[in-house]
């Protein structure tokens, strides 16, 4: 993971807040490489207290739950941990952190709006930069179904975050009424 170590070295991002789509499909598959899945979506979200029959089998399900939610909480950043801090399963920390995210919220849809005004590319590549602003506008589409961000706002938000030195390379094409990128 993403500033820390698994045993297979793949890396994960940390959940940031506008990133929760791609870390919840990485998330997803890191914790089915790991054999670990069951655990958020499975028949083996939980074991009975321990019995004389299952005490073996309680002890391997805490080793797995323990692991699982080692990864979950180590992909998290600080801001949004306390949201999952004092949760006993890895079902709940996937539950929480999906309803915290995928909800209709306007106070998030509001920070996502606020984000996308101000970015810019700075030092990022252009690539870095379109994917950025890709994401965030995807991500404000997921959350207000009724007003996705169009294609044309998305170009404006491309153009107007663009570094200066890069300006020569946009033109408004009159003929097809849309910006276009010369690169």
């Amino acid at each position: 993971m993403n500033g820390g170590s698994s045993s297979s070295g793949i890396a994960v991002e940390k959940l940031v807040g506008n990133n929760y789509n791609y870390w919840r499909l990485c998330m997803e598959a890191f914790l089915q490489g790991q054999d670990l899945w069951d655990l958020i979506e499975g028949d083996d979200t939980s074991i009975s207290e321990d019995t004389s029959q299952n005490v073996e089998l309680r002890r391997k399900w805490k080793i797995k739950c323990g692991k699982a939610l080692f990864a979950l909480r180590t992909s998290i950043s600080k801001e949004y941990i306390d949201h999952v801090r004092d949760l006993k399963s890895p079902k709940q920390v996937w539950e929480t952190l999906q309803q915290l995210f995928t909800k209709k919220n306007t106070a998030r849809l509001q920070f996502l709006e606020n984000e996308l005004a101000l970015v810019t590319q700075g030092n990022l590549s252009i690539e870095e930069y379109f994917l950025k602003v890709k994401n965030l506008c995807s991500e404000i589409s997921e959350l207000d179904v009724e007003e996705p961000v169009s294609d044309a706002r998305l170009r404006r938000y491309l153009i107007r975050g663009l570094r200066k030195d890069l300006m020569p390379f946009c033109f408004f094409n009159t003929r097809v009424g849309k910006s276009t990128f010369n690169f």
